[in-house]
């Protein structure tokens, strides 16, 4: 199933956000600030992240996307990737079993030819043994970056229709790395910046944004209440004005 686009139409707008989706930023100045190594506080990450997860679930949240590795990650220092890639490995080998036995989907997207074999199996794996889940679907976006999906999503419409010269957003939409899943409702990051950093950038055209200063590590259900209490007192328009939204609820 391939969800219509936000500019092509308007989609239902739910008290709680059927997608949500978190860049975790402040590992490293969360260990920093406690003194401790960077990657304290990317293990200590992986632990919000399953606090996240269950959170979302209990609240009735369909998509969980979550931005873990972006293509700009790889000019982070060597031995700080090399752990990061540890973490991703020793993360899957323990948290999948947990994840189908509470019916969670679990899909990863990005470019990863750049892992190592061993990790690109562990994945394929993963995304096997959940693929029949119906509970929450949880994306993890790891060598991600949004445009190279716009531009991946382009080569592939283009080889499956040469000498084509124009398409519209209906012919390109399948070929996003998350045609599965409706766009998000509300974007989350943490850490105290304030930009989307190359994630997402076709889907968070009408999303929601919610800036917050908490580092990842400290994201807790309850600042994941208050995200979602903020998106509620949004007025989601979708081009339209606010006198058609009232008449639509009269």
């Amino acid at each position: 199933m391939t969800f219509l686009s936000s500019t092509q139409a308007v989609p239902d707008t739910l008290s709680v956000p059927r997608h949500i989706a978190i860049i975790m930023d402040g590992n490293g100045r969360w260990a920093t600030k406690r003194f401790l190594p960077r990657v304290a506080g990317h293990a200590q990450g992986v632990e919000a992240v399953r606090k996240i997860v269950e959170a979302s679930t209990t609240r009735g949240v369909e998509y969980l996307t979550i931005f873990a590795f972006s293509s700009e990650n790889w000019r982070r220092p060597a031995d700080e990737v090399t752990l990061l890639m540890r973490l991703f490995m020793t993360a899957l080998e323990r948290e999948v079993a947990k994840m189908h036995a509470n019916n969670i989907r679990l899909k990863i997207v990005g470019d990863l030819t750049r892992f190592d074999k061993k990790l690109q199996e562990m994945i394929a794996q993963a995304e096997r043994k959940t693929a029949n889940n119906k509970g929450l679907t949880l994306t993890i976006c790891a060598n991600y970056g949004g445009r190279w999906d716009i531009m991946q999503a382009v080569n592939k419409m283009l080889a499956l229709h040469p000498g084509a010269t124009t398409f519209s957003e209906d012919e390109l939409a399948p070929h996003l790395s998350m045609a599965y899943a409706p766009e998000p409702d509300l974007f989350i990051r943490t850490g105290g910046e304030e930009r989307i950093s190359n994630f997402l950038l076709w889907q968070l055209a009408y999303t929601e944004l919610f800036f917050t200063q908490t580092y990842w590590p400290d994201f807790d259900a309850k600042a994941l209440d208050a995200a979602i209490e903020s998106y509620q007192q949004r007025e989601r328009r979708f081009g339209r004005t606010s006198a058609q939204l009232a008449a639509q609820v009269s």
